[in-house]
């Protein structure tokens, strides 16, 4: 049997189940694993550990699932408002036929971004060989000049400027200053290398500033600065963050620091060390040269003995001359460090005196009788406002009291109960009442009801 042209073709009908299956089957096979950046809304995490949350930007937004254990994996809480990049499966939540995201892996976005960034100039700088220690320079152990490129206005200036007038105030310390954030940071920054190290002024440079987050130090991890600093004629140190933080700048200078108050102290002396260490050289020369003379005197001497037979006296005599001559040359050293002694012990005790607490007890007294004046005063005019508001307020509750109706001529009557007597309805004859006045209160009973036209009657 053949059939008509006309009969309709055979249709293929399918169940919501069915065609969200199929739905979810292409999206699967089109889009596996895909990147997606985006922010984090309507977070939500159930008691059974999953995690839900919209993924959206400005005009469009999709929902996303993330099930246990990889929600338990995350280094970060999510929280709405928190820009993120996910990877995830394409897929459909078949139940509802709804267009759903299922996350594999979460991170901050714009930290992992640079955190990537940063992990592959570091292995493209490292391949050239700018990490290669055998390339870094040693520090000079007295450095005379040191240029501090920096920001002029910020704490690492401050740290390093305090740590170097303490233990090395004989270094000169020029801020080369540079802003140290932000795009405009990088350029400045490699400019001010070339700078300082074509200059020749300097025997060592300090690159620095406070620590920050990834994006606030991201600076100090640009290429063409890790490339100034590596073309330097001078060593430079490096002293970029807190202690846990690295940054390019950090390998690829001469010497990295910790913080910029340890690069000052790597940079610096002790001076005090040093002063110890000179002055135990200069007991050891005394010490020295005392026993050289001594055993020059005792040559001498053995020479004399000798010669004594044969009496050169003129001989003799210029020996002895010109070992008298060394004698007062060590008693006038030693003269002369006894007396410096005594100069540097009374500065010191003039700063002492000028630093003792008698100096500040005057300014501190006058201080205390102005303060005692002012409180003083204050307590007064306190005092005064607390008094005009008080008679305000007794007048003002004077003036709406039931006492003050009292003193016109009025009285207030209450029942055996207490109660204010307000109509002379239901009131009985021979009911107890009290009626209270402006100077006390009177017992009372009722005669009789009268209407309030009524006139009492002539005895």
């Amino acid at each position: 049997m053949q059939m008509s042209d006309d009969q309709p073709p055979s249709r293929q009908i399918l169940t919501p189940s069915s065609l969200n299956r199929l739905v979810r089957d292409l999206l699967e096979d089109a889009l596996p694993l895909i990147w997606i950046e985006g922010e984090l809304s309507n977070v939500a995490r159930p008691a059974s550990g999953h995690l839900y949350f919209t993924l959206k930007d400005s005009s469009a937004q999709v929902r996303c699932a993330m099930f246990r254990p990889k929600s338990g994996w995350l280094k970060f809480r999510p929280a709405d408002g928190m820009h993120v990049l996910v990877r995830a499966r394409v897929g459909l939540y078949e139940p509802r036929g709804e267009f759903q995201l299922v996350a594999e892996h979460m991170e901050p976005a714009g930290e992992g971004a640079l955190q990537r960034e940063f992990e592959q100039l570091k292995a493209r700088l490292d391949a050239e060989g700018l990490f290669d220690p055998a390339r870094k320079r040693a520090l000079p152990h007295y450095a005379r000049r040191i240029g501090v490129i920096t920001s002029a206005t910020g704490a690492a200036i401050r740290d390093v400027l305090s740590v170097m007038s303490r233990r090395w105030p004989l270094a000169e310390v020029e801020v080369l200053p540079v802003p140290v954030q932000g795009r405009e940071a990088p350029p400045a920054i490699v400019n001010m290398l070339r700078k300082a190290s074509a200059s020749g002024r300097y025997d060592v440079l300090l690159l620095t500033r406070g620590g920050g987050s990834l994006e606030d130090l991201w600076a100090f991890n640009d290429e063409q600065v890790a490339r100034a600093i590596h073309a330097s004629a001078v060593p430079v140190v490096s002293a970029v963050g807190h202690e846990i933080d690295f940054s390019i700048a950090d390998f690829v200078a001469d010497l990295r620091a910790p913080t910029p108050s340890a690069a000052a102290e790597l940079l610096a002396p002790d001076a005090q060390a040093l002063r110890r260490h000179l002055h135990q050289l200069q007991q050891r020369l005394v010490t020295l040269e005392q026993r050289r003379l001594q055993s020059r005197i005792q040559r001498v001497d053995h020479l004399f003995a000798r010669l004594q037979a044969q009496r050169p006296q003129a001989r003799l005599e210029r020996d002895r001359e010109r070992l008298m001559n060394l004698h007062r040359r060590l008693l006038g050293v030693q003269r002369e460090q006894a007396q410096w002694r005594r100069v540097k012990l009374e500065r010191l005790h003039a700063r002492l005196l000028a630093q003792h607490p008698r100096q500040h007890l005057a300014l501190l007294q006058r201080q205390l009788t102005e303060l005692s004046q002012r409180l003083r005063q204050t307590i007064e005019r306190r005092l005064e406002r607390e008094r005009l508001t008080l008679g305000q307020a007794g007048r003002a509750l004077h003036a709406i009291s039931p006492l003050a109706t009292l003193d016109r001529g009025y009285a207030i009557l209450f029942d055996a109960q207490g109660k204010v007597l307000r109509s002379s309805h239901n009131v009985a004859e021979g009911t107890p009442l009290r009626a209270r006045l402006a100077d006390g209160e009177l017992p009372l009973a009722v005669t009789g009801p009268r209407p309030v036209g009524d006139k009492p009657a002539k005895p």
